[in-house]
């Protein structure tokens, strides 16, 4: 797979003919992965490599900022998903004034001229360009081979990201996990936080969520494992005595999570936080790649009254987190 950074006055094209796809891919779900298949269906009959044109950032973000919809994933997430699904090229597409601006004949010149594109495979409500005025019929009578792919459902409901937004905040991680094709995760490099945690005796990692905020608030069982060496292994050699509790995955840790904005500080746009606590686990896990993977919903965030309170709720939680592990030893889902 390479990666292509692309925008309005972009200068390079890519050397080989190409079919294209195009949207947000936010969460790369079930939906969209049958829009992979498509694609690649369709490039190997013509023998054309294939392209995701994905925008950042997404559009509803640079139009709305912080009231933008919640994210799915972040940038890395959704190209490490879409390579796992063996495309040859992610586009990048820097959404901003320029971009908005493109007409619907500027952006269909960018497919054929940048992208080197001759077929595209889209959704069956796609719109693009200035006050959305190309559609697929515009792109077939501009000389596209157009092949538009019918909604993919599940359960008699559209698989789409707003639904799939809508089933993390409601807490419905098995649901969520259907849609997706996989259970829900977050992956992130460990980063500095206030150190509270440590002071009563609950120490938590502080996961980077890239995102201007996530679909999750509250209480969780997480798996979490690192992407560059063996979690396990890690704890092992700082403290041997201390080696935690074994996740599902291999080299795993299971541990309390907690993603919140902390509602006792008063912020103009809350700070979201993505903590992980390992029970029985001290070790320097700073600057770490995670990916956090959530299993069962415990409860909704709490604003306690004191440091008391809040070690008491903590204490409650994690007991009862140890409990859900306990009482399923092989993986939920």
């Amino acid at each position: 797979m390479k990666l292509l950074r692309l925008n309005a006055l972009a200068s390079n094209t890519l050397p080989d003919k190409t079919a294209v796809t195009i949207g947000n891919f936010d969460g790369v779900h079930l939906g969209h992965q049958a829009m992979i298949q498509q694609l690649k269906s369709v490039a190997a009959q013509q023998n054309l490599k294939t392209v995701v044109m994905i925008f950042e950032p997404q559009p509803l973000e640079f139009f709305k900022a912080y009231e933008a919809p919640p994210r799915i994933s972040s940038l890395r997430e959704k190209v490490e998903y879409l390579t796992e699904l063996g495309v040859d090229y992610i586009a990048v597409a820097k959404f901003d004034n320029a971009f908005r601006s493109l007409s619907a004949e500027d952006f269909a010149q960018i497919l054929k001229e940048k992208l080197n594109a001759s077929a595209l495979v889209l959704g069956d409500d796609f719109h693009f360009g200035k006050n959305r005025q190309g559609n697929s019929e515009f792109l077939a009578n501009y000389g596209f081979q157009v092949t538009n792919l019918k909604t993919i459902e599940s359960e008699g409901e559209r698989v789409s990201s707003t639904r799939i937004r809508q089933t993390l905040q409601a807490g419905d991680l098995a649901l969520a996990a259907k849609l997706l094709g996989r259970p829900y995760s977050i992956t992130g490099r460990v980063q500095y936080g206030d150190q509270i945690g440590r002071t009563i005796n609950f120490p938590t990692i502080n996961v980077r969520l890239n995102r201007h905020k996530p679909c999750l608030n509250g209480i969780y069982a997480v798996d979490v494992v690192c992407e560059t060496t063996s979690l396990q292994d890690k704890v092992k050699s700082e403290h041997s005595e201390k080696i935690g509790i074994a996740g599902y995955a291999p080299t795993a840790l299971f541990g309390a999570g907690h993603v919140g904005t902390r509602p006792a500080i008063k912020q103009v746009h809350p700070e979201w936080r993505l903590e992980v606590h390992f029970p029985n686990v001290s070790a320097n896990l700073y600057g770490l790649l995670m990916r956090v993977t959530f299993l069962n919903f415990l409860h909704g965030e709490k604003d306690y009254p004191s440091l008391e309170a809040l070690k008491a709720g903590i204490d409650d939680d994690v007991e009862k987190l140890l409990e859900f592990r306990h009482s399923n030893p092989h993986f939920p889902f």
